[in-house]
């Protein structure tokens, strides 16, 4: 799994070694940003089943100034925080543990 575009196109992204996250396609994420505009300028992204961040990271790497990353997986935040960290991107993320509609 990678980031498709922008700025950290084609870096590598950690996954759970087992299957409580199934991490969306980089043909599946490459045509919904295409569909959404490709790149953007600003603007704010909620990752709500993060899973590995990589859509949210994938946001953030195409123009949106800050992602928040929501997973109520212990493990999938660890992964999600190597990730983020992987990237330098922690300026641009909030990571968040629970679950989505408390969240929220």
């Amino acid at each position: 799994m990678r980031i498709v575009a922008g700025k950290y196109g084609s870096r590598s992204l950690k996954s759970p070694k087992n299957d409580a996250t199934r991490p969306t396609q980089d043909k599946i994420k490459g045509a919904i940003f295409s569909s959404l505009g490709n790149m953007f300028d600003g603007g704010n992204f909620l990752d709500c089943y993060s899973g590995t961040g990589n859509m949210g990271l994938e946001a953030v790497s195409r123009g949106m100034e800050h992602a928040t990353l929501v997973d109520n997986n212990k493990g999938a935040i660890s992964v999600i925080k190597e990730n983020v960290k992987s990237l330098k991107a922690e300026k641009e993320t909030k990571i968040i543990c629970g679950n989505i509609f408390s969240v929220l």
